[in-house]
């Protein structure tokens, strides 16, 4: 395994640079997007809810992959040309936000509607009130399950080897098939991986003590 390592590494770390760029991205985004989702759903108009349950319906419920072929394929036909890296990480992006956004719609469902009527009732607008008092407490109570859905999204990067998006997977199966050395090959895959959900992993719990 050693000298497998040594020989290749330099494009296991360009693997892994290219699997930590498209997590960031997709967790940012994602973040943002389901958040915006969530608060679609909770939104007094009933127009807007549905929209927002129809975006959670629809990419919670397609697989990342066909997701990110649509992106890969389809796109650059009809659209705009794109590489397999940024359709990969829009596929992630779009796919993880579905589920953030069920996990922050419960978080705001959790907090007392008292707090909102309060705000309200103190001269904030909607979006204040959701700002600066809802969203706060919700994230607060989401901590474990929003950590959860970040280390699937780093996981879950792994369909970027599916559009050459030069991945940790992508390079692991390219030096696979040279090597023929499969089992030390996607072990090595598997201990980068470790190496970036298990610092979140631990995050996560800490700020969840920190906040408790």
């Amino acid at each position: 395994m050693i000298n497998l390592l040594t020989h290749n590494w330099s494009s296991f770390i360009t693997g892994f640079g290219w699997t930590v760029l498209s997590s960031v991205l997709a967790l940012f985004f994602s973040l943002i997007i389901g958040s915006l989702v969530a608060i679609l759903e909770v939104l007094p108009n009933k127009f807007f809810r549905i929209i927002g349950k129809i975006y959670v319906e629809i990419f919670r419920n397609i697989p990342l992959l066909v997701i990110t072929m649509f992106f890969y394929l389809v796109i650059p036909l009809y659209v705009v040309k794109i590489n397999g890296f940024t359709a990969g990480t829009i596929g992630l992006t779009i796919y993880t936000s579905a589920f953030i956004a069920e996990t922050v719609r419960a978080g705001i469902n959790s907090v007392d509607i008292g707090q909102m009527e309060a705000a309200r009732s103190q001269g904030m607008t909607f979006w204040q009130a959701m700002r600066y008092i809802v969203l706060p407490q919700a994230f607060k109570l989401v901590i474990p399950p929003l950590g959860n859905q970040f280390v699937n999204l780093v996981k879950n990067s792994s369909v970027l080897a599916f559009v050459a998006g030069f991945d940790l997977m992508y390079q692991g199966n390219a030096i696979a098939s040279q090597t023929f050395d499969t089992v030390n090959t996607y072990l090595i895959v598997g201990l980068f991986y470790l190496i970036i959900t298990l610092p979140i992993s631990y995050y996560m719990q800490y700020l969840e003590r920190k906040l408790a």
